[in-house]
């Protein structure tokens, strides 16, 4: 088995998202669905939703040994990582497949990414 991770990759941040509009609740129910459908197929390692990307910090190691840091995401783009799955399956077919899912369930594009360890 081979760990992947499915990155759920959000154009709106969770704090601007209305959680009454009925379109919002439909993908809640979505996910939710497809959260407990790889749980059954015990290819669920750990997966959660982010906070908002503004409150995010970049820390940074210039070439001089000095650290920054700086608010908000390391790059400016319309996406931003919002949730994310890492999750244990045979393959890299395998995790493709967990990920079409993902992206109907979520509406959002899913990056797959194997784990490196």
């Amino acid at each position: 088995m081979a760990q992947y991770m499915l990155s759920v990759c959000h154009d709106q941040p969770y704090d601007e998202m209305d959680f009454n509009d009925p379109a919002i609740q439909e993908q809640v129910a979505k996910v939710s669905a497809f959260n407990q459908e790889l749980q059954a197929a015990g290819a669920w390692v750990f997966g959660a939703g982010l906070a908002p990307v503004s409150t995010a910090t970049v820390v940074r190691a210039a070439p001089n040994g000095e650290i920054s840091m700086t608010d908000g995401p390391f790059a400016e783009s319309k996406e931003h990582i919002g949730g994310f799955y890492i999750i244990d399956v045979p393959d890299l077919d395998a995790a493709l497949a967990w990920a079409r899912k993902a992206t109907v369930a979520c509406g959002y594009p899913i990056e797959v990414r194997p784990a490196d360890g």
